[in-house]
Formats: structure tokens, C-alpha cells, sequence
């Protein structure tokens, strides 16, 4: 009988070092995005204040609340829900620009810092300089795309001086508006826009449509038109200064143009006449570059 427990707690010992050998595995230092240690308490609020919007935020217990501050959109307000808890907690936010920060938390009656300013802190690695709190965050909105990869293309395309398109532009009032180009990349459409102001009347912007019309319109007929809203915006301007120029790189979730339709943008002065007016055929939308390619 000791033979076969003997063997058994072999055969049980051997199959423990397989499933630990083969199953489980240490995640690796550089891929732990390190913690902030916060101090929080019942009768004072601590407000952290983040390089760009807040589009997530995760609580790790009840025992604290936080949300975004009205009427900022990168400002979190965070504080004890419950007093003198003894548990130590966390949560975690995630940015528009796609930086995850993650925060453990104790509680504290006399909290030191109250303001704190979130920051990328840079580190060298193999990808290039960059925050050590970026992690690839992907957003339906941008598809197979992260918000990172996204910004780095509207960059790319922003930063380049050349034209790809030189027929599609309205002029008038001393306003110029004109359509850069079109770029492409995975499921995303970019579309480049440039206003040039050639009077010494700054001009506000109201707002900018996108929308997808009938080439004809028969009178008596209502107009059918279809809205087609950008999912991100590089630079996206609300005055342009007498005498300059300025230009906004769109992000769209991929399109195409039916037939007998056409892609108009439309952009209004605020408080002012000098609108201008675009008209986009689907031709120069299946032109559209490869953003890869082009740059």
C-alpha cells in the first residue's frame, strides 16, 4: 500500500510542476504599470487634474467615490465614502488621449495633497519615448485603431505642408476654405480641412457640418440628408486670426458616398455671414492615400 501512495504523491507532486511550468506564468516587470499611492478623506475632497478628457473610471470598493468635476472634462474629484475605513482600495481612469493611470488608496483624516497634477512621465524602451502609463486602449468608436496609433496619424498628417487635393475649396468674404486631403488607414478616413483667413476680421467659428446630400434636389421635395460625425479632431479650431491660416485634420469611421449623392461640408461664421461650402464626390474618397504610405 506505501508503494502506490508513494507513487500517487510523485504523480500528484509531477503534475503540480507541469501545470506551473506549463499554465501559469510571472507576469514581467515592464508590463506593470506602476500605481500612484493617493491619501483621501471623509470631510475634504482631493481633485486631480489630467493632461486631456476622462473617458473611464473604475472604484475598486464603495468605500470612496469619484466622478468627473462639473464642467471639467479632465478634472476627477475624489474623497472617502465612508469614514476611517481601515481596507486599503483603488481605481483606475483612462484618458481620451489613451493614458491608463491607476491609483492604490488609504484613508487618511489629514490628506497632504489635495491638488495633484497627473503627468506622462516619460521612459526610453524600445517602442521610443513614452509615457510609462500608455497602454494600448482600444475604443469601439476608432475600431481596429487605438486612440495612440490614431493621434499619431492625425499628427503625421497635420505636420505635412504638401496638397493632395487642390479642387475642392470654397472662397469668399476674404475666407478660404479648402480640403487639404484625404488619407485612409485600417477602417479610419482622414480628411485634412484648411481655413485661411485673408482679412483682418478674425473669424469665429460657429460650427462645421458634415452631411451627405442629393447632388439634385427636386423643389417640393424634402431634402434627404444623412449627418456623418468625426470620431476625433486634431487642431480643431474655433478662430482663425486676421491674415492666417489654419488647419484640422477630421477622423471618420470609414465611408463611401451612394450613388447621386455627395459629401457637402458646411462651415458657419459665428455671429457673422462669411459661411463657406464643400462639395465631396466619392472619386475622392476612393483616392484617399494610405497615411502609411504617404508619410
Amino acid at each position: 500500500m506505501k508503494p502506490i501512495i508513494s507513487n500517487l504523491l510523485i504523480l500528484i507532486s509531477t503534475l503540480s510542476l507541469f501545470a506551473q511550468n506549463n499554465y501559469t506564468k510571472v507576469i514581467p516587470k515592464n508590463n506593470v504599470i506602476p500605481s500612484y499611492c493617493l491619501e483621501v478623506t471623509f470631510d475634504k475632497t482631493v481633485h486631480l487634474i489630467f493632461p486631456s478628457g476622462i473617458s473611464y473610471i473604475d472604484l475598486g470598493s464603495s468605500n470612496i467615490i469619484a466622478g468627473k468635476a462639473e464642467g471639467a472634462e479632465n478634472v476627477v474629484r475624489v474623497k472617502a465614502a465612508v469614514m476611517d475605513f481601515t481596507a486599503e482600495t483603488n481605481f483606475s481612469v483612462i484618458t481620451d488621449e489613451d493614458s491608463f493611470y491607476s491609483f492604490i488608496v488609504n484613508y487618511s483624516e489629514n490628506p497632504e495633497k489635495l491638488g495633484i497634477e497627473m503627468k506622462d512621465f516619460l521612459h526610453n524602451d524600445k517602442l521610443g519615448n513614452r509615457p510609462e502609463n500608455i497602454m494600448e486602449v482600444y475604443l469601439s468608436e476608432l475600431g481596429d485603431e487605438s486612440p495612440q496609433a490614431v493621434q499619431m496619424s492625425m499628427e503625421k498628417i497635420y505636420n505635412t505642408n504638401r496638397k493632395k487635393i487642390r479642387h475642392v475649396h470654397s472662397k469668399q468674404f476674404g475666407i478660404e476654405f479648402l480640403l487639404r486631403g484625404i488619407f485612409i488607414q485600417n477602417g479610419l478616413l482622414f480628411l485634412q480641412t484648411e481655413i485661411k483667413n485673408t482679412s483682418d476680421i478674425p473669424f469665429d467659428v460657429d460650427f462645421l457640418v458634415f452631411k451627405i446630400v442629393d447632388k439634385k434636389v427636386i423643389k417640393r421635395t424634402a431634402i434627404q440628408e444623412t449627418i456623418i460625425k468625426p470620431v476625433r479632431a486634431y487642431n480643431n479650431m474655433t478662430s482663425v486670426k486676421g491674415n492666417e491660416v489654419e488647419s484640422t485634420v477630421f477622423a471618420f469611421k470609414k465611408f463611401t458616398i451612394p450613388d447621386k449623392k455627395q459629401l457637402v461640408v458646411e462651415l458657419f461664421e459665428k455671429n457673422g455671414g462669411r459661411h463657406q461650402r464643400l462639395v465631396i464626390k466619392n472619386g475622392d474618397l476612393v483616392r484617399a492615400n494610405s497615411v502609411n504610405r504617404q508619410f
